[in-house]
């Protein structure tokens, strides 16, 4: 199924973090925190002024990012569990 978010919102696909600390300890599935970190699936082409002017999407497809804790709704697409989110909720690009 294609999907494409509409006006300044993003789907996201969460990066999946480390099975093991640094020690070597693994870590449970009940232990671990949903991580803030993700990839950009797709993008809308962005949010509109008052005036119509066309204001655009500071992240594109492939970007990394991260993103706060309770950001984002949750969706399942074709199996996969993603986000989709507006780009204020974004934090910042991983360079």
């Amino acid at each position: 199924m294609a999907f494409k978010p509409l006006h300044d919102r993003v789907l996201v696909k969460r990066v999946e973090s480390d099975e093991k600390t640094k020690g070597g300890l693994i870590i449970p599935d009940t232990a671990k925190e949903k991580p803030a970190e993700g990839e950009v699936v797709a993008a809308g082409e962005g949010a509109r002024k008052d005036s119509g002017e066309l204001i655009p999407m500071a992240v594109k497809k492939g970007d990394r990012i991260l993103f706060g804790k309770w950001s984002g709704t949750e969706v399942t697409l074709d199996g996969q569990e993603l986000l989709i989110m507006k780009e204020s909720d974004i934090l910042g690009i991983i360079a």
